[in-house]
């Protein structure tokens, strides 16, 4: 008898091992499941989009607020009471662009209803920005952010014909050449007269939304440039953060553009230059001076601000149709004449390169240009005659922290070589909360 308790006692030990270690190997494999669905959310817009039944559009011609949630099954008292609550955010019943994205959300508890309202309309604004009008159960509105990643690169080149064939040869954005070409070099290089074997290093920061939607270069950071035999570095520095003014400078601490830009639009041709003696056949081939120099760019071309400086007029005027007027200083003063529309106002402060309107064909016009008009000491003259200024030299009380600032970034440029099979690419990921620009 003492044997067969002893075996039994055995039997059931075992039994009951084994039971708990299936309950372990069940309770890991849960754990997994768990963590596999964790990882399936779909997260968007601060919402997990598997938890509802949702529907995406975009905002058609003849859409309004109310006709989208009209067709959703939403009626216009509440159609007119969601409005009225979400318009101190976002006057969503005037503002909705056509082309803009949208995006329904839907309660899954009442997925099998014949009649399924939505509950939460979420209207997309750009790549980045986006407004929220949830009315499940209080209205309720707010705007937010996407998730924006930086990720820092660097590239190489050697220039067989010109700048933009070496880029898209290396699958590189273009917005390379012209953030060199018009940021950067502008004063120093001619990217029109470049020469085979010219090269140039560079290191930038692209820009992603939610990690994984690529939205273009957001600006680069350093940049070395080999071009007639001249060694030109750049380094990006804030010199005003209040102003929010940033230069490039070379290793010794000098600027490299000048205080006015060749011309105030990216993407145009001159087409017609400063002439004192001009005739045209129009007017019986009598003169006519053209004081202005036409820059031919398609309606819509932004046009940016020359120089930093002050907006004196903002208005629309006879021949000049609508225009603005900066004055830099004491002694020059910009005009851009012929806008579809203006972008700034009266009185406002704006800095090189920032947009102040947009190519149109307003007054007397043959075809979309700006005419850009340029005084000095109150007299109309020639930009491309002028021995321009350079612009504003690095204070001195900055010249011993930007010095210290470059020092390894320029170290990282001499680190970078020329290679087969180029460019040789760092990436080193970074988050919105971590950029931060030197004071």
């Amino acid at each position: 008898m003492q044997l067969k308790q002893l075996i039994a006692i055995i039997v059931v030990s075992v039994f009951v091992f084994a039971c708990k270690e299936d309950n372990s190997a069940e309770e890991t494999y849960n754990k997994e499941i768990a963590e596999i669905a964790e990882e399936e959310k779909i997260l968007e817009f601060g919402f997990d989009l598997k938890q509802f039944e949702f529907k995406r559009d975009t905002v058609k011609k003849g859409d309004t607020f109310g006709i989208i949630l009209e067709r959703n099954n939403v009626g216009y008292p509440e159609i007119y009471q969601i409005a009225e609550k979400a318009k101190d955010t976002f006057d969503i019943a005037t503002k909705l662009q056509v082309g803009k994205p949208y995006t329904l959300l839907f309660s899954k508890e009442n997925a099998n209803d014949s009649i399924q309202k939505p509950t939460t309309f979420i209207y997309q604004q750009n790549l980045e920005d986006y407004v929220v009008i949830d009315f499940k159960d209080s209205i309720q509105a707010y705007t937010s952010t996407k998730p924006i990643t930086y990720v820092e690169k660097t590239a190489t080149g050697v220039i067989e014909n010109n700048i933009s064939q070496t880029l898209e040869e290396k699958g590189l954005s273009q917005m390379l050449a012209f953030k060199m070409a018009d940021d950067i070099y502008a004063w120093t290089i001619d990217f029109r007269r470049l020469q085979p074997g010219d090269r140039f290093k560079v290191i930038y920061t692209d820009k992603y939304i939610n990690d994984s939607i690529y939205a273009g270069v957001h600006d680069v950071k350093a940049a070395y440039f080999e071009h007639n035999g001249d060694s030109l570095y750049a380094f990006r520095f804030q010199t005003d953060s209040i102003k929010g003014i940033v230069d490039y400078f070379n290793e010794d601490a000098k600027n490299l553009r000048r205080a006015f830009l060749k011309m105030p639009v990216k993407f145009g041709r001159l087409s017609s230059r400063y002439n004192l003696n001009r005739r045209i056949a129009y007017y019986g081939y009598k003169v006519r001076p053209h004081k202005g120099t036409d820059f031919a760019a398609s309606v819509g071309t932004p046009i940016m601000a020359t120089a930093n400086g002050t907006v004196i007029e903002s208005t629309r005027r006879g021949g000049n149709g609508k225009y603005v007027k900066i004055r830099h200083n004491d002694t020059y003063t910009t005009q851009y004449l012929h806008m579809s529309k203006q972008a700034v106002k009266k009185g406002q402060f704006v800095k090189q390169g920032d947009i102040i309107g947009y190519v149109g064909m307003t007054g007397n016009t043959g075809g979309p240009h700006v005419c850009y008009r340029f005084w000095k000491n109150g007299k109309q003259v020639d930009p491309f005659k002028q021995k321009l200024p350079e612009a504003k030299p690095i204070s001195d009380s900055l010249k011993v922290k930007y010095l210290d600032y470059i020092k390894p970034i320029k170290q990282q440029l001499d680190n970078i070589f020329f290679l087969e099979g180029e460019p040789k690419d760092m990436e080193n990921t970074i988050t919105e909360d971590q950029i931060t620009d030197i004071q």
